[in-house]
């Protein structure tokens, strides 16, 4: 079994305001196409701006706070679990639903949301991509907080789009993991390799309770060979070859056997968007990620994309990855 542990489906208003690329994704989509390149689950979760944010400013790329809604994600997080549980019931029991959150903005309200979602519908874990939305993620030991309190309470996990870009200051790799080494009791997930940071993907190999995903594996590869800032900077950057995305996976995997987790990042395999006073284009497809998978040994591929994923969900009921 293949589980593409970081998936995002809904509509984000930013980047389609903005004029950038990806903007969408459905359920049905993402599953009849990772279907047909062998993926069997899919962890799932809302795109990322959210329609609390001001419409207006973020046509301008901008992000104020309030918008057209009061609490963040709560629109977001009941329409994507609607669409697995309701719109496509005979999908859902090939999903593993997360929860988006902001851990800045109306907490607590939120937290309010999250229970009111927990007593309705299955999910599995907890997301948070603060860059976007322009949210400090170190704010889950202020007023986020309520957050690793759910997470502790209902034992599940966090995956955290991570960065190491100087310029992002809201979702630094090495914040996210002073987090998790000050919340031994939680689990967390780093995405997109640290930025290929080892000093940061040792941390996480020292560390009990996280782990990283390899998600949008292949543009970062290409990322790593332009030698661009989003990636660690040479001195700390995993030693390996990035022209060969395969080759890449595989030394990950060899370094970190048992805390890499793959997956896609379906849509933004693929992006383009404003960078540095122009537009960055990276471009990839769902294939190119399976396929760096599939160049795997067997083991290989049951780790990463099985064994490591269950450890760090820690499923209780695992009748999700059983069903028909």
């Amino acid at each position: 079994m293949i589980i593409d542990c970081h998936n995002h489906i809904g509509v984000d208003l930013l980047f389609y305001l903005r004029g950038e690329f990806p903007y969408a994704q459905d359920l049905y989509r993402m599953v009849t196409e990772g279907s047909a390149l062998g993926v069997d689950r899919w962890i799932v979760f809302p795109l990322v701006s959210n329609l609390s944010l001001d419409f207006q400013q973020m046509r301008e790329g901008k992000i104020a706070f309030p918008g057209f809604e009061t609490v963040p994600y709560a629109f977001e997080n009941r329409r994507t679990l609607r669409e697995i549980y309701e719109l496509f019931p005979n999908l859902s029991r090939l999903t593993l639903p997360f929860v988006m959150l902001d851990p800045m903005r109306e907490t607590e309200a939120q937290a309010a949301e999250l229970r009111k979602l927990r007593n309705e519908y299955r999910f599995y874990g907890l997301k948070i991509q603060s860059t976007v939305i322009q949210s400090d993620i170190k704010c889950l030991q202020q007023q986020g907080r309520v957050f690793v309190e759910l997470a502790q309470e209902w034992d599940i996990p966090f995956l955290i789009h991570s960065s190491v870009f100087a310029e992002d200051r809201w979702a630094q790799a090495s914040d996210i993991l002073d987090i998790a080494q000050a919340n031994p009791q939680v689990r967390f997930c780093l995405a997109h390799s640290c930025r290929f940071d080892r000093e940061c993907l040792d941390r996480v190999h020292a560390l009990p309770n996280t782990w990283f995903d390899c998600s949008a594996h292949c543009i970062h590869c290409d990322a790593a060979v332009r030698d661009l800032p989003i990636i660690a900077a040479k001195p700390r950057r995993f030693a390996t070859d990035y022209r060969d995305a395969a080759k890449v996976l595989g030394d990950l995997a060899a370094a970190y056997p048992k805390k890499l987790l793959w997956g896609s990042d379906s849509p933004f395999y693929s992006y383009v968007g404003r960078f540095d006073g122009g537009l960055l284009a990276l471009m990839s497809s769902y294939e190119r990620e399976t396929n760096a998978l599939k160049s795997q040994t067997g083991q290989v591929v049951a780790n990463i994309a099985g064994r490591n994923i269950l450890g760090f969900l820690k499923l209780k009921d695992e009748s999700v990855l059983t069903a028909g």
